[in-house]
């Protein structure tokens, strides 16, 4: 990635030097990420990010994700979520952005913004919901329990709300296959 890219956007404005991009001069944030997504300062030591713009199967991505809520990184979780609802069939993109959205959720739970929180879980369990019942969906596509991570984000967000503390994303991460956590 490059810092210096110079020039104008397509827009005509300035386009910004210190910004990172990539090869096809995108914007791109090289800065290493906490756990719970948050820039850290170039240098430090962050977790791994995700790669972005990655297809995978279905059952890939309910596997990788599962593996980064347990490990407390909902944000990354997102990044995976988000990939499957660019890249996957059409008429499952409503569901992916569902899931995306009960993991930005909880990311923002976790950094103690109860509020932002409490709203993306309801809304990821609303869009959940809706492709369920509204786009014929199945109740378990690529075997996710999505009655019990309805039941889950909007469990968890009332209690958010109510406690207004930030949440440990591992120990109050969803069972995507079933089990929806506590």
């Amino acid at each position: 990635m490059s810092g210096t890219s110079g020039g104008r956007t397509d827009d005509g404005r300035e386009r910004d030097e210190h910004r990172d991009r990539d090869a096809e001069g995108r914007a791109r944030n090289a800065r290493p990420r906490d756990g719970l997504g948050r820039p850290l300062p170039y240098g430090a030591e962050g977790v791994p990010r995700q790669p972005e713009g990655i297809v995978r199967e279905p059952q890939r991505s309910v596997a990788e994700a599962q593996a980064l809520l347990d490990a407390g990184q909902p944000f990354h979780a997102h990044e995976v979520f988000e990939d499957a609802w660019k890249s996957g069939p059409e008429e499952e993109r409503g569901l992916w952005r569902g899931l995306a959205q009960l993991a930005v959720g909880l990311t923002h739970a976790a950094r103690g913004n109860a509020r932002g929180g409490a709203r993306l879980l309801r809304r990821g369990a609303g869009a959940v919901e809706e492709w369920r019942t509204h786009d014929g969906g199945p109740a378990a596509p690529h075997g996710l329990d999505l009655p019990g991570l309805v039941v889950w984000a909007r469990e968890l967000a009332a209690g958010v709300e109510r406690g207004g503390e930030p949440v440990d994303a591992a120990a109050r991460a969803p069972r995507l296959r079933g089990g929806a956590g506590t």
